[in-house]
């Protein structure tokens, strides 16, 4: 499963509802939820 670094809870998280992303510059990303606090996570993947 795909984990994110919640800067609210300062703890690696299992994302809730993760979706793949493509960010401007071309890069993949994955942005989801913290299970649990609600915030909004984002982890930069790489290239394409």
């Amino acid at each position: 499963m795909a984990e994110a670094r919640c800067m609210k809870c300062k703890k690696q998280v299992e994302v809730k509802n993760p979706q793949d992303v493509i960010m401007k510059n071309g890069m993949k990303a994955l942005s989801g939820v913290c299970p649990d606090c609600g915030t909004k996570v984002f982890k930069i993947v790489g290239k394409k």
